[in-house]
């Protein structure tokens, strides 16, 4: 049964009042109220260790009953729920297929693949979510960025703001390019941009006479193909991050999620976690943000949805342009013909739209490894001594659900609290999104990182690739993160390994 007074949330909305913390719970589940004994043992599981001479029960299960076995190969990520019947595994693979579709220009004589563009980023999910794993920076000038784009916008005026959120903050489309810039276009059609990346090193020093090397990125949108932007254009770089877990993100009582804000601080420990609050278009009312570099969705499937008209130029049931994110400026685009104009309504409907949605809800974590090795406890034992886990959470307990066997009521460990923080200068993209300023991330999932190399073939990471290893993304924390940069630059070199070890066994 549903928790939400779908009547008192309306009749809220509708006075113009903003809507408490409380009421942001889960409408897009079917929840089953946890009982008094329930809470208590949940309490229980979620406490931190006492000691690390050992690992902690279950800790190998990442992703509790759902959790598959570690492949080191490229298919890691692609395995489904581990505890997903026979019947849901077919409805999976079926969403697969869909998820690798490679589509067309209209008009084609397929016309249930037909729709794509006339402006995208990829032909297919999967072109960008390589093998459901992390996208990648382009390799050099020649290469183009497939997996990988900027977002554009720019500052909103008073009748754009959302006065049900609180500390919303207002981006419009930017007028000529809408909210993303499309590399790529049908016959025709003028792609919008070229993405190009400029690097400088800079050098940093670490105790025990080590240097690492980070590299800072500038980003220039070449050769534009529709007009300058807007002066007061905001760009931000993205990459296509890893697929695996998300329906057991979905699944943890946002209540849980909430309990862990500290917008201002008030515990003085230096992290003000703050929840991410979005308009949601599929349920017309604020929601809790998780998915997204910046907690921009609030469920699979509003975030499926977005990436089919935005990345492919897909039109869906919430995103209805058969124009995908051509704007109005873009006369040709708009007029052009597109797959929408037969009786499917939409290039993907809602059946295929839910497919997808099934099928990336249901991309299992793999198991632990290693988490026995005297050198990977050391470094879960500084992971907490020097305050990481004070955004990556390491695990929560999902909702238990009446429809979604495969993510009701599991011991997860993410090493994430979905919430926004500040993550200083250095990697801010000076762009707001909903709730978050330009210098606020989600803080990242980290189950699944130390397999990235055997499923993307690269070890590249951040929002936007710039890091080249672990330690680099470290050592690009900042805001909130400093200290805890500071103290991982500052330990001892076989801590700093040992750290590191501790990473690559997630």
């Amino acid at each position: 049964m549903k928790t939400t007074c779908v009547t008192s949330l309306f009749a809220l909305l509708l006075s113009g009042t903003t809507l408490p913390a409380q009421e942001l719970d889960d409408i897009h589940l079917n929840v089953i109220p946890r009982t008094k004994d329930e809470t208590a043992r949940i309490a229980g599981a979620l406490a931190a260790p006492e000691n690390f001479d050992a690992p902690q029960p279950f800790e190998t299960m990442s992703g509790g009953a759902a959790t598959v076995r570690a492949r080191m190969t490229q298919d890691a990520f692609s395995q489904p729920s581990a505890n997903i019947s026979f019947e849901r595994e077919l409805t999976f693979k079926v969403g697969n297929g869909l998820f690798k579709k490679v589509w067309v220009s209209a008009p084609s004589s397929t016309l249930a693949s037909d729709g794509l563009g006339p402006l995208y980023n990829a032909r297919s999910c999967q072109r960008c979510h390589i093998k459901d794993g992390r996208g990648h920076v382009p390799a050099g000038p020649d290469d183009t960025a497939t997996s990988m784009f900027l977002r554009v916008s720019v500052p909103a005026g008073p009748d754009d703001l959302v006065p049900e959120i609180e500390g919303y903050l207002g981006t419009v489309p930017e007028p000529n390019y809408g909210l993303q810039l499309q590399e790529f276009a049908n016959a025709g059609h003028n792609a919008e941009y070229r993405l190009q990346i400029d690097y400088d090193e800079v050098e940093v020093p670490l105790s025990g006479g080590e240097v690492a090397h980070l590299r800072a990125p500038t980003y220039t949108a070449a050769d534009l193909g529709y007009g300058p932007l807007a002066e007061d254009a905001m760009l931000s770089p993205r990459v296509a991050p890893q697929m695996i877990g998300l329906g057991l993100l979905e699944a943890i009582p946002a209540q849980d999620i909430l309990a862990q804000a500290d917008p201002d601080d008030a515990d003085g420990d230096g992290i003000s976690g703050k929840a991410q609050i979005v308009w949601s278009g599929e349920f017309d009312r604020p929601m809790l943000g998780r998915f997204g570099l910046k907690a921009g969705a609030p469920t699979i499937r509003e975030q499926s949805a977005a990436a089919f008209s935005g990345d492919i130029g897909i039109s869906n049931p919430l995103f209805s342009s058969g124009a995908g994110e051509c704007t109005a400026a873009q006369v040709d685009c708009q007029l052009t013909i597109h797959g929408d104009q037969d009786e499917r309504g939409f290039e993907i409907d809602a059946e295929g739209l839910d497919l997808v949605t099934f099928y990336s809800r249901n991309l299992a974590v793999p198991e632990r490894r290693n988490v026995d090795d005297p050198q990977v406890l050391r470094g879960k034992q500084l992971f907490y001594e020097t305050g990481c886990t004070s955004c990556h959470t390491p695990k929560f307990v999902t909702h238990r659900l009446e429809d979604r066997p495969e993510q009701s009521f599991q011991l997860i460990w993410p090493y994430t609290d979905l919430l926004l923080h500040d993550m200083g200068p250095g990697l801010a993209d000076n762009r707001p999104e909903a709730r978050a300023d330009g210098q606020e991330w989600r803080t990242p999932p980290l189950w699944g990182i130390g397999l990235t190399q055997e499923v993307s073939g690269h070890t590249q990471f951040l929002h936007d690739g710039r890091a080249r290893s672990l330690l680099e993304a470290v050592l690009w924390h900042g805001g909130e993160a400093q200290p805890a940069r500071d103290s991982v630059a500052q330990m001892p070199p076989p801590d700093r390994a040992a750290l590191i070890a501790f990473l690559e066994s997630l």
